[in-house]
């Protein structure tokens, strides 16, 4: 045991846990038993020999830091971004991209297996060709001292403040920058979470790739007025002169003690409250809550594969359900016959309703409900479809929408999926109504942490 409290073992990474981290299991002398402490250890693969540092004494689970890696694995990269060791945005930097997309397939080829089905239904993983700079969307915080960043990982009150960010778009990076020295040229407090003082809470920036556009949206505890005008009056100035690509800058009031993005009052500082983007030949606007999908050019292949796999035909009545914008909806409703959207959000109905007019689509019917009644809704006008999409949140869509969808009998169901623990159970829930898994793709949506997103199709037994 060290002077400060914590002692050093050498173990064996045996396995990567869900959120990337390594597992190891370590045993130590406790009044003359052995005592086995499970370990997670970021930043490690499975295979290495590691010399870690822990707090000691811990009761069965404890976090580890790595001091050496003694035996390295063959695919281990020297991480190139600066702030990898702290920074909570990357789990797998150190690990070649080979690697990662390899250990995702066996992930969802294994979750398969566990719960009955063929893993040879799984197909490799679609990677990126340049798995950097992909996302078009980033939020950043405040610290209490005004100092600009993200989350240090596994400790959610403490903020790195950072120089660069190399999973997110150029434009997003420097506009984040801009922002950061403005707060601290103004010397702006930042939100104290403890004692919900302060005034700068988040930055979040959209980026469309398609488009350029750019929106820079701050949220506040205040509004932009009284002393803040002369200071809002600079960020406006500054900003858009870094990087005239801004169509919409914005400051949003946020007094709630929740910490998410969200406004009670906008304020437009320079351009619209929207962008534009497209994806797939659609354009979309988008506001600062809007979800859109973060990896553009990973979401495009992810329409594709719904478009091969669901092979929707002229004929044919369709559902999407947790349609969201339209993102899905639009490029399917061109090639079905008529296509129904169910989504609880209501600002996202709107916005569906909006992209398709926008779009020239007129074959749409878009209903703000939950999934589970919106389904019984949408068959009782809209009679049984032959195709199904849904595109759920991480937790899910839940045994009793999926048994909804098994009653609702539709020939085809094409399921996207962010998380496949909740993915495999949903499915199961269609097995006794005579679905049959077909293929499951793996796409890596989120390159360099441990998130994978599927695509894959059911199909009604005869």
């Amino acid at each position: 045991m060290t002077d400060s409290g914590k002692q050093s073992f050498i173990t064996d990474i045996h396995q990567l846990d869900k959120k990337g981290a390594g597992q190891a299991v370590v045993w130590q002398e406790e009044e003359g038993r052995r005592k086995k402490l499970k370990l997670t250890v970021p930043s490690t693969l499975p295979g290495e020999k590691v010399r870690v540092l822990i707090d000691w004494p811990k009761r069965r689970r404890a976090h580890a830091r790595v001091e050496e890696v003694i035996e390295r694995h063959p695919e281990r990269l020297d991480p190139p971004c600066p702030h990898f060791d702290r920074c909570g945005g990357c789990v797998w930097q150190h690990w070649r991209y080979e690697g990662q997309l390899r250990h995702k397939t066996e992930q969802v080829k294994a979750l398969l297996a566990q719960h009955g089905f063929d893993p040879d239904v799984v197909r490799e993983t679609i990677g990126m060709e340049h798995p950097w700079h992909y996302r078009n969307k980033m939020e950043f915080t405040f610290s209490p001292e005004g100092l600009l960043g993200l989350h240090e990982q596994g400790n959610f009150r403490q903020v790195i403040s950072l120089e660069t960010c190399l999973i997110a778009g150029e434009k997003i990076v420097k506009a984040a920058m801009e922002v950061a020295r403005w707060a601290r040229d103004h010397q702006l407090p930042g939100y104290h979470k403890d004692t919900h003082e302060g005034l700068l809470r988040h930055v979040m920036v959209r980026e469309s790739f398609a488009t350029g556009e750019v929106m820079v949206a701050l949220f506040a505890t205040e509004a932009p007025e009284g002393e803040l005008k002369e200071a809002a009056a600079d960020l406006t100035e500054r900003v858009t002169k870094a990087l005239p690509d801004v169509k919409s800058l914005l400051w949003l009031e946020n007094r709630a003690w929740a910490d998410r993005t969200q406004a009670e009052r906008t304020h437009v500082l320079a351009g619209r409250d929207f962008i534009y983007d497209e994806l797939c030949g659609f354009r979309y606007r988008l506001w600062f809550d809007t979800f859109f999908q973060t990896n553009p050019v990973q979401a495009a292949k992810l329409v594709e594969l719904a478009l091969e796999m669901g092979e929707p035909k002229p004929h044919e009545k369709m559902i999407d359900l947790f349609c969201g914008v339209g993102t899905f909806s639009l490029p399917f409703a061109k090639r079905v016959k008529a296509l129904a959207g169910i989504e609880i959000v209501e600002t996202s109905i709107e916005s569906a309703k909006r992209n398709a007019k926008d779009n020239g689509v007129d074959n749409t019917y878009f209903l703000a409900r939950d999934a589970r009644r919106g389904i019984d809704d949408v068959l009782e006008q809209f009679g049984r479809p032959e195709l199904l999409l849904l595109d759920p949140p991480r937790s899910g869509a839940g045994g009793k929408v999926m048994r909804k969808i098994g009653r609702a009998q539709p020939k085809r169901v094409v399921y996207v999926s962010c998380n496949p623990e909740t993915f495999v159970a949903d499915i199961a829930e269609l097995a006794p109504f005579g679905y049959v898994l077909k293929t499951v793709q793996p796409v890596d949506m989120f390159p360099h942490t441990a998130h994978v997103e599927c695509c894959a199709l059911l199909v009604k037994s005869s």
